[in-house]
């Protein structure tokens, strides 16, 4: 085992929850190591979907992901957070005097006085539709994420779901394909009722085809290239779509991994934690974003963004004991150094 390094947070996730937290633990002075299993900051953002647009970040009407990510970097800076990425926490031990024991796979460890999971949805894989051949075309024609829009310029796509992001892709690429055909077992999607609306607007423009209520049956194509996707009704109708690239968003199938094992309260596949603190059933240990469940939560990233805020605040009178915290709003403290 290497020598630990020690700081007095250690989190868990570099998404932009995660960073956010650096900043955060920053502003009451207090120093921070960062642990990702992905080889750069940003989480999901960064790797499944950096193009895609996000309309609900406070003082940005409209932020891509990667830029959104690129700003929680610099604000987290002055603070010097230290990056471990390409790294996965296996293990979290309790020390005799209470501080925290992280150790990653690549033998890296970090001594803390206290820990922030902020994990997103833990590790994370796309849902695979149940195709015969489908890993021949996949990476290939067969994507189950958009990290550059441009390559599927003058392209005929299939895009297979009817939740956000099949619609949210739909919409971005119908003035970047040449063709977007919208593949539903349902009539009715199930994403924000604005996508829906712009969705038939532009089915009604003729930008995009809604083939509902079809599910996906077959794949056409060879040496990797699709050249045809077959969906089929109920009922046992088929029809054959010519396309280049078939983009399937199933969700994404979510594995606490290690988290399991370290002996914290989970509901389902989140760990619970007390809403005003964002502490877990573990003294010390904290857990913000998307992983963190409490009854009536929003899976919003703001909503993310103040349980960091929170643990921070919580998480002070341990780094700082019998300190007072005498708290002060930015505009006035300015960002202190650490």
């Amino acid at each position: 085992m290497s020598t630990p390094h020690r700081t007095d947070v250690a989190i868990i996730g570099a998404g932009p929850v995660g960073l956010f937290a650096v900043f955060e633990c920053g502003m009451l002075k207090m120093r921070c190591h960062v642990i990702d299993a992905l080889g750069e900051p940003g989480g999901q953002c960064a790797a499944l979907y950096p193009e895609k647009p996000i309309y609900d970040i406070p003082g940005h009407p409209r932020i891509e992901a990667a830029q959104l990510i690129d700003r929680l970097v610099e604000q987290a800076e002055p603070f010097a957070p230290t990056y471990h990425l390409g790294q996965q926490v296996e293990t979290l031990a309790r020390q005799p005097d209470g501080r925290w024991l992280v150790g990653t796979g690549a033998g890296t460890t970090i001594d803390a006085a206290a820990v922030i999971v902020a994990a997103g949805v833990g590790a994370f894989g796309p849902n695979r539709p149940p195709l015969a051949g489908i890993e021949d075309f996949e990476n290939r024609s067969v994507f189950y994420m958009v990290t550059r829009k441009e390559a599927l310029r003058g392209k005929r796509v299939v895009v297979a779901g009817g939740g956000d992001s099949a619609l949210d892709w739909s919409i971005l690429l119908a003035d970047v394909a040449a063709q977007v055909l919208v593949v539903h077992r349902r009539d009715k999607f199930r994403g924000a009722p604005d996508s829906v609306a712009r969705l038939h607007a532009l089915a009604e423009a003729g930008k995009v085809e809604l083939v509902t209520p079809y599910q996906l049956h077959g794949l056409e194509g060879a040496g990797g290239q699709l050249s045809a996707v077959t969906v089929a009704t109920l009922e046992g109708e088929v029809r054959r779509l010519e396309a280049d690239v078939l983009l399937p968003f199933f969700g994404l199938s979510m594995n606490l991994g290690p988290i399991a094992n370290w002996g914290l309260a989970l509901d389902k596949h989140h760990i619970a934690i007390d809403q005003a603190t964002a502490a877990t059933s573990a003294p010390g240990i904290f857990a913000v974003g998307d992983i963190a469940t409490y009854p009536h939560k929003l899976k919003l990233i703001l909503t993310g963004f103040a349980e960091a805020a929170s643990a921070a605040h919580a998480i002070y009178p341990l780094v700082h004991p019998g300190e007072v915290l005498h708290f002060e709003y930015s505009t006035t403290a300015g960002v202190p150094g650490v």
